[in-house]
């Protein structure tokens, strides 16, 4: 089947005041910036990166399909007469005009999301719930930067009902101009905690970044935020400051307007009471966490503000499931049974790695099972570091976890606060404690794996996976 056309080079041209090269075509059917995986009939935008730039391989993606490549001018003379090129004078600034020429065309109804934590398993939530009733756009993966967010608008089909776009930040002043791009009807801030304190001055400053979100919402737009928050009210009075007409509150507090009622955690799921704008609903949530019923009041709020199916929405809670590094869960086969690995590898701070505790805590296990943390340095905190890591054995007590490893000299903090029962294993790096970790599983464990991306905590969850094949679990 012949994919759709997503934009017509004349439109794409004069988005970007493009001059034209070579037999370009009619149209393109996606856009890319990777040249291995770029698709028969996408555009290639040779993106600058820290590490590559991507003009260095134009020539690939037109090798593999690509209908066209977008290049900068300083680049033109590499190139002869005849590859199909859109040349701009900066391919970025090229992507943000396109991407403000998509939002420009789009009627779709558009949901922002940031916060400290859960910012893409609460897209992906909203992604299930607006699918099941419309054709849906959501940012791929954690698309949530300076190049991410204008690739992922400039994406948006112009027959998508419903846009979700994930907005990140790890300094003050990156959400204003991307949420001016996206321009949503709704913002969710998800929560906001004591993550990337090396480059601010405390959690109210991390608060007030997030609040940049708000410059962007449309007139008559909303604000969801967690009433359960410490920066709720910061939030809220910037929000009010900011001309939002609506702020809709959701946690447990009992002004809520998206308020939990009560929740039944299970291992791989939650059951959830809530009020939502009013109107009482009951259901199940396919993945296990109060964290992740929490947030489900966002998302629930959110479909409602923009007018979708409150009892669709929350049916289609039911079969969410999470994202790779986010709580996947596998059944790895020893010989004398089995383990249950809970995959948090793809990133981790404070509050995280607590909610992952949390999860930990819920699993099930054999008679003689343990539930094993294996945990990674949780980076970018400032000179609190160490304190933080630290902090950890609060959660890992309450969770009754039974077993630690440790990897990377900030996690050294919580491998001496430890209690010796308590100590699985250290090494330095994730490769030195692999054979640690590997050694340690019995039949019936339960073990959990989270780290910052640079702790490079998947390395032992791709050990693990290769050692004892499995299946996915998510059967209930």
């Amino acid at each position: 089947m012949t994919a759709q056309p997503l934009w017509t080079v004349a439109a794409m041209a004069d988005a970007m005041q493009a001059v034209r090269g070579g037999a370009l075509p009619d149209v393109i059917t996606g856009i890319s910036i990777d040249s291995r995986t770029v698709a028969p009939g996408e555009a290639y935008f040779a993106i600058k990166g820290d590490l590559h730039d991507g003009h260095d391989f134009v020539e690939a993606a037109l090798k593999n399909g690509a209908g066209l490549a977008v290049i900068a001018q300083s680049h033109r003379a590499k190139f002869d007469a005849d590859p199909p090129l859109l040349v701009v004078p900066d391919v970025l600034s090229g992507l943000v005009d396109l991407a403000r020429a998509s939002r420009a065309r789009s009627q779709a109804h558009i949901v922002a999301v940031t916060g400290s934590v859960g910012k893409t398993s609460t897209k992906e939530a909203l992604r299930s719930v607006f699918s099941a009733q419309g054709e849906t756009h959501a940012s791929v993966a954690s698309f949530n930067n300076h190049w991410g967010v204008p690739l992922s608008l400039a994406r948006c089909p112009v027959s998508a009902q419903y846009a979700i776009f994930e907005i990140g930040m790890n300094h003050a002043g990156e959400i204003e101009p991307l949420v001016k791009l996206v321009r949503p009807h709704v913002a969710i801030i998800t929560t906001v905690e004591p993550v990337h304190l090396e480059f601010f001055s405390g959690i109210e400053a991390i608060a007030d970044a997030k609040a940049e979100i708000f410059s962007g919402i449309e007139p008559g737009g909303a604000a969801v935020l967690n009433a359960d928050n410490s920066q709720f009210a910061r939030l809220a009075a910037q929000a009010e400051r900011a001309g939002v007409s609506r702020v809709v509150p959701f946690g447990a507090d009992k002004a809520a307007e998206a308020r939990l009622i009560d929740v039944a955690l299970h291992p791989i799921c939650s059951a959830v009471h809530a009020n939502i704008l009013g109107h009482d609903v009951t259901y199940k949530i396919g993945v296990p966490g109060r964290h992740m019923a929490m947030n489900s009041l966002a998302v629930l709020a959110a479909a409602s503000l923009v007018g979708a199916d409150l009892a669709l929405s929350a049916l289609a809670l039911s079969q969410f499931k999470p994202a790779a590094g986010r709580g996947v869960r596998q059944l790895l086969e020893l010989d004398h049974g089995i383990v249950t690995l809970i995959d948090e590898s793809y990133n981790a701070n404070p509050a995280s790695m607590a909610a992952a505790l949390n999860v930990l805590g819920q699993a099930e296990i054999g008679p003689r099972g343990r539930r094993i943390a294996v945990l990674g340095d949780m980076l970018e905190l400032g000179a609190g570091g160490p304190d933080l890591h630290r902090g950890l054995v609060a959660p890992i007590d309450a969770n009754k976890i039974d077993t630690v490893f440790c990897c990377g000299p900030l996690m050294r903090s919580l491998w001496d606060a430890l209690p010796s029962p308590r100590r699985g294993g250290y090494a330095e790096t994730s490769a030195a404690l692999e054979s640690q970790v590997v050694a340690a599983l019995g039949a019936g464990d339960a073990i959990m794996i989270k780290g910052s991306l640079g702790s490079r905590m998947k390395t032992i969850v791709t050990a693990l996976e290769k050692r004892f094949p499995g299946k996915a679990s998510f059967d209930d």
